[in-house]
């Protein structure tokens, strides 16, 4: 079915055709956009300005091509984005996080895009505004603000920010009391430090050439970045690096994973010339995290075959493997995501059968208890706290119906105080929606569970349209939590639903590995089943499906387009990976050897080489009618870089014998994540919306249900 907006389609853009040819594993590969990589990749991260002209005049035709085609919805986009700002409270702040004498927190201000990061006495007084992310990013194309925290003494503030979307941050430093930034400006790094705990400096994780979180320094205030010290680096190019504060406050604990195993280690805080101290050293396999509490640590980890997780302690002083000992034993099928330590409590998040849990344990004498709520898919999260001597425990709850609330309970009365209620200032009442947890079967008999979102009053028949979003790797779940954007569809007689995909971890860690490597293929017929599912389950009909994802997400969309073109009625596709072999192929990338444990090495290995060209989408584009696409991508975009949906969208328009049309937007002035600003974001939305909603023919002038 042709969309009605796509009636006088201008003529697309032709991209020149440069046959590249290479032998692998015996194979013949051709590829004639190869070209479209520009030698000085790196560069352009650095610089959107070096850019070869030839590559940005091809870019600029398809954004000029994407603008005239999408042109006659400019006026449901603008609808769109109207009643979405409307859901923002403008003004809107955080619930404060006390330490020591002071409560901190974040604002907006009306019509700010960036946050402003604040603290007022404890016992009451002036706010203080101690970084005004506005102020800022004035003048600047892109702006997004990374880790914003205060010393230990109070008297100085750190902050990270990116000016590129290249995720390349810098971190700046200014002397509170005199209210003016020092000279200390740290390049290159990923966004995150750990202050000392004497407040003279921080440590934090530079990145390599190859845009790689590659080694952690020491940098102390009033230093040149010569003199910052090396504590770690990693010579393994597949495994990531991060840093993070122990709760207690005690340590800095060095995370170093892959796809497949991890370790931590320790830096004193309390030590000036602190050297990392490793707890237990990488193994196959072997998955772990620590906090702190006292003279011992706790660990989550996947030791002895605890697959979906269990909870062991080790004294500080001796943490290898050979002294853990079991506090939380591991149970199949109830997937332990994270801890928090109290001085007197053990908290506790999990997940069992697609549903979050939180359990609390007193460590004086074990006992348990559990927060739950009653309905059929919501989500629940862990808040940090500032301050580790506490006896309350911060967390939010959302549904696909209810926005967000933020939960501030009391350890030993079990009493729970609604903090914020997320505030929808054109107003939403949840009774006019339902939500609900459906299972899809999969060709393997596996039960694939699906989200779904629409109004009370929708009468469903077979016509109805829906969109059916999905991602389905690294293990990230997806959350069935509030998306105040989403009721700009749901109102206008839309369906919305996710597919809770093998690849991620909504039914315990198998879910990943089910869904990885040579299991890959399990995600994207996941998916075909649960669009097949809500069809005949009478939530929509064929062509009434519209497909979104993103990244991963994007490999997704790429592939079901592959594999089912005909039962989607357009497909959103948010800086999508899909040029996947080609990626791998190429160690000098970015993520290239980090993935290679999620994907599988196809230079090392024939058999991870025929796996991945098999379902790659770019290598699978073929004569098929592809229905509408809209690709979305970032210039300066470091995980999946911008020729990867350019020369996607061209090898798309040259085999579809479908209507399209194969649109490709790419954001000339940001990165993966896409414009930072919270109302410049709302723009790429209602793009994207405005897609869905005339792929699936739904009254562009329909006003939402009140």
């Amino acid at each position: 079915m042709k969309a009605a907006f796509l009636s006088d389609q201008p003529r697309p853009p032709r991209i020149e055709k440069r046959w590249e040819k290479k032998i692998v594993h015996g194979v013949e590969l051709t590829d004639e956009y190869a070209w479209l990589k520009a030698e000085n990749w790196r560069d352009v991260l650095r610089d959107p300005a070096a850019l070869p002209g030839e590559i940005r005049a091809i870019i600029d035709l398809e954004n000029e091509y994407a603008g005239r085609v999408l042109a006659p919805l400019e006026d449901l986009r603008a609808q769109l984005v109207k009643e979405m700002r409307g859901r923002i409270k403008e003004d809107d702040s955080e619930v404060p996080l006390e330490d020591g004498d002071w409560l901190y927190y974040s604002r907006h201000d009306e019509g700010g895009q960036h946050g402003v990061f604040c603290r007022t006495p404890r016992e009451g007084g002036a706010e203080e505004i101690l970084l005004n992310g506005d102020e800022r990013s004035a003048g600047l194309s892109f702006f997004e603000i990374g880790a914003v925290r205060h010393s230990p003494d109070h008297r100085r503030l750190a902050w990270s920010d990116d000016d590129k979307g290249s995720e390349y941050y810098c971190i700046h430093v200014r002397d509170l009391a005199a209210n003016k930034d020092l000279p200390d400006a740290v390049v290159d790094t990923d966004g995150g430090f750990v202050w000392m705990a004497d407040s003279s400096g921080f440590y934090f994780v530079r990145m390599d050439e190859n845009h790689r979180p590659a080694a952690v320094f020491r940098h102390r205030l009033g230093t040149g970045p010569e003199s910052d010290v090396l504590v770690f680096e990693e010579r393994d190019p597949g495994c990531f690096i991060d840093i993070r504060r122990s709760q207690s406050g005690a340590f800095a604990i060095i995370s170093v994973s892959d796809h497949d195993s991890s370790e931590c280690l320790l830096l004193d805080l309390h030590d000036p010339d602190a050297a990392a101290r490793p707890i237990e050293p990488r193994a196959p396999g072997q998955r772990y995290d620590v906090e702190h509490r006292d003279e011992r640590l706790y660990i989550r980890t996947n030791a002895d075959g605890a697959e979906d997780f269990k909870i062991a302690s080790a004294p500080v002083k001796t943490p290898g493997k050979e002294f853990w000992i079991d506090e939380v034993a591991h149970r199949p099928g109830r997937m332990i995501v994270m801890i928090s330590l109290y001085p007197d409590y053990l908290a506790r998040l999990e997940r069992e059968a697609g549903l979050p849990r939180i359990v609390i344990r007193h460590f004086c004498d074990g006992e348990e208890h559990s927060i739950a709520f009653p309905e059929e898919a919501y989500h629940l999260g862990l808040h940090q706290r500032l301050r580790y001597e506490s006896g309350t425990l911060r967390f939010s709850y959302s549904s696909m119906t209810t926005p967000r609330e933020t939960y501030d309970y009391d350890l030993l009365t079990r009493e729970r105080i609604l903090r914020k209620r997320q505030v929808i200032p054109s107003g939403h009442d949840p009774s006019n929606y339902v939500t609900r947890r459906l299972y899809a079967t999969a060709a393997d008999g596996e039960s694939v569970p699906v989200s779904i979102l629409h109004r009370a009053d929708l009468h469903l028949t077979g016509a109805t349209p829906l969109l059916l979003y999905g991602y389905g790797a690294y293990g990230s779940p997806i959350p069935a939590s509030f998306g105040a954007n989403r009721l700009s569809l749901v109102d206008r007689g839309f369906v919305y639903a996710i597919a809770h995909t093998r690849g991620g971890t909504d039914k315990g860690w198998r879910w990943y590995t089910e869904g990885k490597l040579e299991n890959k293929p399990n995600t994207f017929g996941d998916f075909l089943a649960a669009a097949k599912h809500l069809v005949a389950a009478g939530y929509t009909g064929p062509g009434r499906i519209v497909a979104e994802g993103g990244s991963a997400g994007g490999m997704l969309m790429g592939a079901i387009a592959n594999m089912a073109p005909e039962f989607f009625a357009g497909i959103i596709a948010d800086v999508p990976f899909v040029d996947v072999l080609n990626t791998m192929l190429d160690a000098e990338l970015p993520l290239t050897p980090p993935e290679w444990l999620e994907w599988g090495n196809p230079i090392a290995d024939p058999r991870a080489f025929a796996a991945i060209r098999s379902y790659s989408p770019y290598d699978n584009v073929a004569a098929r009618p592809y229905p509408p696409i809209l690709a979305l991508g970032g210039l300066t975009d470091p995980r999946v870089t911008y020729w990867e949906p350019l020369k996607w969208a061209a090898r798309l328009r040259e085999a579809t014998t479908g209507d399209g049309p194969i649109l490709l937007k790419t954001n000339m002035g940001a990165g993966h994540g896409g414009a930072p600003g919270r109302f410049e974001h709302l723009e790429e939305v209602a793009l994207e919306f405005a897609f869905a909603l005339a792929c699936a023919e739904v009254r562009s002038d329909r006003p939402p249900a009140l």
